[in-house]
């Protein structure tokens, strides 16, 4: 079992029985009390439980499938406006573009609000009422199963829809994004949409901001040789430059002083 494997079922294990304390976590992973806390430090450094003695909890109002949008759209904000700065050159009038329900491609929404014409497809709830606003613009809301959060769409009536669209250019997050896996979701069924959307997709975007590099969630949806162009922050490491440009994936550090590789 790999660290992020017995992390995500150390949250699994909090999710089912509230409570459990460190021996007994230990006891049913079958690793040491040491490694259980170094996990739960980890996890608690990432947003996902906070640290009570002898234990830990999972943080009030958060999904099975991960942190909330409302959580998630609260961090890493002048990264994802930075992101979205730079990626919204990439659109033009009249584009046809997919879009997730990701709280970085909301903010990247923001950044859409004075184009025109646009065709949108898109299982974000927030991302489609922002853009709809603007009349001049079609936003094709693809349907399917509300998420308790309340902020996507996800199941196979959207996968359905997506099977005869093409849209010109995808621009999607991730909650992980590794060069072995490429881009992870901790969230099956957006996972599983996503994977159908960018088959239909002409060219893909992801829009990442650095803490996200290195880091794997539940499931796979798209490789990195699907990327056309991938979008960080300054915040990126020169390992993470490096590991970048070896693997042939073209990206933009996106801030104050924006520039390609």
């Amino acid at each position: 079992m790999t660290t992020h494997e017995r992390r995500q079922s150390l949250l699994e294990l909090l999710r089912q029985t509230p409570g459990l304390r460190v021996p007994a976590l230990a006891a049913a992973l079958g690793v040491s009390e040491g490694t259980i806390r170094n996990d739960l430090d980890a996890l608690e450094a990432e947003g996902r439980l906070t640290r009570v003695r002898g234990g830990a909890v999972l943080l009030e109002g958060r999904l099975p499938g991960g942190l909330s949008f409302s959580e998630r759209h609260r961090r890493h904000v002048p990264e994802k406006e930075a992101i979205a700065r730079a990626a919204v050159a990439l659109v033009q009038d009249g584009d046809s573009i997919l879009l997730d329900a990701s709280s970085t491609v909301y903010y990247f929404g923001l950044a859409l609000r004075e184009h025109q014409n646009l065709r949108v497809v898109t299982n974000g709830l927030d991302v489609a009422r922002l853009l709809a606003k603007n009349p001049s613009n079609t936003v094709l809301l693809v349907g399917g199963i509300l998420d308790p959060d309340g902020s996507s769409l996800t199941g196979l009536l959207g996968e359905q829809v997506l099977r005869d669209l093409r849209p010109a250019k995808a621009f999607v997050s991730a909650s992980g994004f590794s060069l072995e896996r490429g881009l992870t979701e901790v969230n099956l069924q957006e996972a599983q949409l996503k994977r159908k959307a960018l088959e239909s997709a002409q060219q893909v975007f992801a829009l990442l901001d650095s803490s996200k590099l290195g880091h794997e969630d539940l499931t796979c949806f798209a490789r990195p040789a699907q990327i056309t162009r991938l979008f960080t922050d300054a915040g990126i490491s020169p390992e993470w430059q490096a590991r970048l440009q070896q693997a042939g994936i073209p990206f933009t550090i996106c801030g104050s002083n924006s520039h390609l590789d």
